[in-house]
């Protein structure tokens, strides 16, 4: 049986599931029946690939995600299979850094990619194995079952039959309804985006139809020379070693709240997610903090998160991409990040803000600590709520526990931390002309953030 490395590819933002998505939790970590989207691939690599063969290409906003994610599923993952974009390059450059670092374990590596955005059945992994006698000598790609005419995917048109699938003909972009009804009744497939090759077919393709690529990677050259490039249009379109080996499986891309609706539970009524209902049909509904009711509404998106609210027809559902899009354009936050914000170390919620004034609940992880810091414009209360504290203030070490405070003044070097073994819970009261998270000076980090 062959051995199988695995490339994870974690680093899109997902626009159109805002204000759930958003650029520092995109949506490939948002949890969907127990766990992300993120964690399920991770699970399915695991069904083929050891832990040392997985590689994980994200960005380093996303590093300490990847690495808290996969840590709660009870695996640890090192730093150098997880491999940190210097900037988005689309998805050629980034399959061809995993490649590259998968080849010099195994020159003759099989390798199965997954985008870690996408929800697939738990029938695949079959299907998917299937396929392995086609990696010497093609470049595989995965096509769907069309059960509708989507307009919202790429098309695969299949050629002649092969011992498993077929060649493919050709690749379709996004198509209007008329014409996708048209691919599917010509026994088109959806482009899934998951592809199997062996290194030699895959570096021999790469270097024929992008010798740049190729080149740079060969010569450890510059991350920032490479041109931005999917693997269909860069290679797969071009080339006469692709097959497509279809997959009856479900599968979703969740590329908007329709797609999530899809795939959601519904009541007699149609409706999605946690609420009241009254004379109300087809509406996808997901909230936060705040109970929901709806009277007389139809085929509605309602979103509620902590700092925001999406009402949307869901005819309309992909516009939520323009809304994110128009929002960045302002220059408005509320697209980068969430009141509740994750750190290597655990996590902050922002509760209050006020003139001079800002109120945070920090949450430190069970053996974690803060880098030793201090900050120039701003002083700190800290009340510990849950757990204890290892608190380093001026040098002193001392600990704090439920109901106790300590006071930070501005300019003194401090550091929290919990050697405990449960959560650390603590309040934190940020007094001081500037409060912004720029404000800060770090000694010493666990994490390489000095």
């Amino acid at each position: 049986m062959h051995q199988i490395f695995t490339i994870i590819l974690a680093g899109g933002v997902g626009t159109r599931l805002w204000p759930l998505s958003r650029t520092y939790y995109p949506k490939q970590f948002l949890q969907v029946n127990g766990h992300s989207l993120f964690q399920k691939t991770y699970l399915r690599a695991l069904e083929n690939s050891r832990p040392s063969d997985i590689y994980i290409v994200t960005n380093e906003l996303h590093h300490f995600l990847v690495k808290n994610q996969i840590a709660e599923l009870g695996y640890s993952v090192p730093d150098e299979q997880i491999l940190c974009e210097p900037s988005g390059k689309n998805t050629l450059p980034a399959i061809a850094w995993g490649v590259t670092e998968i080849a010099r374990k195994n020159p003759d590596a099989v390798i199965m990619v997954f985008p870690s955005d996408h929800l697939l059945g738990a029938s695949a992994g079959e299907e998917l194995r299937s396929a392995v006698p086609l990696s010497s000598r093609y470049l595989v790609t995965f096509g769907i079952i069309p059960d509708s005419p989507h307009t919202g995917y790429g098309y695969i048109a299949p050629g002649s039959p092969l011992e498993i699938g077929f060649r493919v003909n050709e690749f379709k972009e996004k198509p209007d309804e008329e014409t996708a009804r048209q691919y599917v009744k010509d026994g088109y497939f959806w482009n899934s985006g998951m592809f199997l090759f062996s290194v030699p077919i895959f570096s021999k393709e790469l270097l024929r139809f992008q010798p740049k690529i190729a080149d740079i990677f060969e010569t450890t050259g510059s991350w920032e020379e490479l041109p931005s490039v999917s693997i269909d249009y860069g290679i797969l379109e071009h080339s006469d070693a692709v097959a497509v080996v279809p997959l009856s499986a479900s599968w979703s891309d969740l590329g908007n709240f329709n797609a999530w609706y899809e795939i959601s539970g519904k009541d007699a009524c149609d409706n999605s997610g946690t609420c009241v209902a009254i004379e109300s049909y087809g509406n996808f509904v997901t909230t936060k903090d705040r109970f929901a009711a709806l009277i007389g509404i139809r085929d509605t998106i309602v979103v509620e998160t902590c700092d925001a609210l999406l009402v949307c027809r869901r005819d309309m559902a992909e516009k939520v991409g323009d809304l994110v899009r128009e929002l960045k354009n302002q220059g408005n936050p509320i697209t980068e990040i969430h009141r509740l914000v994750y750190r290597p170390w655990g996590s902050y919620l922002g509760l209050e803000t006020g003139p001079g004034f800002q109120i945070k609940r920090l949450t430190v992880n069970p053996g974690m600590r803060l880098s030793l810091q201090r900050h120039h414009h701003r002083s700190e209360h800290w009340v510990v709520v849950h757990g204890t504290a290892d608190v380093e203030l001026d040098g002193k070490h001392l600990f704090v526990r439920p109901g106790e405070s300590t006071f930070v003044p501005a300019g003194v070097m401090h550091r929290l931390g919990n050697s405990g073994k449960i959560p650390l819970e603590v309040i934190e009261v940020q007094i001081g002309e500037y409060l912004e998270e720029d404000d800060i000076e770090r000694a010493e980090d666990d994490f390489q953030r000095v």
